[in-house]
């Protein structure tokens, strides 16, 4: 590992980090990954594994420091790592948010919806994954169903969903019929969140997935995410200690399984809200956490994921457009390589909103121009234009006004500026409401050959699932 960008509060992170894992140990819910820890050298005790920092030492340093992951459409081709941000969509919500603040069930129409904002917005190059949780679709192969529509209805990069072995193995049969399983070991095609259970251990699902996916050459995200003052020290230095530990750990296990495996250091951690004993995804802490874990991956020579456009809002309000604002700008100002949770998410994880969507499509745009920063040059300087336009003169009607009037200033979609005659409110929400219309209303789905889906339907008929079921996905 890498320690020359390391300034002396990552090192006493990085040494608190070091002694966790070494006096009490990481447990790991597999015998499998047990028997692999003892191969290799690690004390076990039990499901506990104890590491020296030589052998986190050893094993991280074999992860790559960037890599790329290739989408069914080679515009969409990310390279995770360095300095490359790139937003991820949410996942996990069972629940949809109206933008009254009542809920709902999600369903497989807003599976697909998801899908395809996603696919439509300018902002994001992955899609799939657990955009939203479906009511319908909460049995075993579920996550077979989703990246299949996810297959149908975009050809970005994939985010695809954890499960036991056989769940995921399923995924790697569908991304076989898709893109050849020889070819997914040369061209990762799919990446996965493989969360620690916070504090210190891995359960059965994570650390098979993680197996799977490893095995066939696709990337994985090892993630924790510690809730200060619950799941963690209430103080901010002992969560992120604690969440490197785990994170680590996870890495370590990866490149044990395949050296030179692609993986992510991946960190969700927040604290928790002391009155309530709620997560606080919105907070000031929660984007120091994702800052610190951006600068610890990358003193790492890691790729990172971390942050996203977070609130604990339950409803479109301005609670949730200064806490998204606050969350997303201090993750991708960390140069954060995988912003999940960039848009739509809100209520701490537990619903997805269309309206926020839109918002938040808005807060990044904004977050962009203004990490873009001011070009310095003669011709951005216009010395020779104000010279010309004299003392109290006007700019508006000037050539150098119209050659950078679409580009110099950021061009919001759905912000009201100037009078606004009428209830702004509703003038906000009626263009929020616009804009996610035009973007369904103008999707248009990729195409997918006809002997590949048919190859797919066949597939997830033969693991249980109703043709019918199957066939009509492709008319939603």
């Amino acid at each position: 590992m890498k320690f020359e960008q390391m300034d002396e509060d990552l090192r006493q992170i990085h040494e608190a980090s070091m002694e966790i894992l070494a006096t009490t140990g990481m447990k790991f819910h597999h015998p499998e990954i047990i028997e692999l820890l003892q191969h290799k050298g690690v004390k076990v005790c039990g499901q506990t594994a104890f590491f020296t920092r030589g052998q986190i030492a050893e094993w991280v340093s074999k992860a790559p420091s960037t890599f790329t992951l290739y989408a069914r459409n080679p515009v969409y081709d990310i390279v995770v790592g360095g300095d490359n941000v790139e937003c991820c969509p949410g996942s996990g919500s069972p629940a949809i948010s109206e933008s009254d603040g009542s809920k709902r069930p999600a369903t497989l129409t807003d599976y697909i919806n998801f899908v395809k904002l996603y696919h439509q917005s300018p902002h994001h190059k992955l899609n799939g994954g657990f955009v939203v949780s479906p009511e319908s679709l909460s049995g075993k192969d579920s996550i077979s169903v989703m990246l299949y529509a996810a297959l149908l209805y975009s050809d970005k990069g994939i985010v695809a969903g954890t499960g036991s072995a056989a769940e995921v193995q399923a995924l790697i049969d569908i991304l076989g019929i898709v893109f050849g399983r020889e070819e997914l070991l040369q061209k990762p095609r799919a990446i996965t969140i493989t969360n620690t259970n916070t504090p210190l251990q891995f359960d059965k699902n994570m650390l098979e997935t993680m197996m799977v996916f490893i095995k066939h050459g696709q990337p994985v995200i090892i993630a924790a995410a510690s809730m200060a003052g619950t799941t963690a020290p209430v103080t901010l230095a002992g969560t992120i200690a604690l969440t490197n530990a785990e994170v680590l750990a996870g890495i370590a296990v990866a490149q044990m399984l395949r050296a030179g495996t692609p993986v992510v250091y991946g960190s969700q951690s927040t604290t928790a809200d002391m009155k309530t004993g709620s997560i606080a995804t919105g907070s000031p802490e929660g984007a120091l956490c994702y800052e610190y874990a951006a600068r610890l991956s990358k003193a790492y020579g890691l790729p990172c994921r971390g942050g996203g456009s977070l609130t604990d809002a339950t409803s479109l309000s301005v609670q949730s457009g200064y806490e998204s604002m606050l969350t997303h700008l201090a993750t991708h100002r960390a140069g954060t390589n995988l912003i999940f949770q960039s848009a739509g998410i809100m209520d701490g994880y537990l619903t997805m909103s269309y309206e926020k969507f839109i918002v938040d499509l808005e807060i990044i745009g904004m977050v962009k121009r203004y990490l873009g920063g001011v070009k310095v040059n003669s011709g951005t300087l216009a010395v020779d234009v104000i010279h010309k336009v004299g003392i109290a003169g006007e700019f508006l009607t000037n050539e150098h006004t119209m050659q950078h009037c679409r580009k110099e200033p950021f061009i919001p979609d759905v912000s009201l500026r100037g009078n606004v005659i009428g209830d702004p409110s509703a003038k906000l929400l009626a263009r929020i409401r616009n804009k996610r219309d035009r973007m369904l209303e103008s999707y248009q789905q990729p195409e997918l050959s006809q002997e590949v889906k048919q190859r797919l339907v066949d597939y997830l008929v033969g693991i249980g699932f109703d043709k019918k079921y199957i066939e009509a996905l492709d008319d939603m």
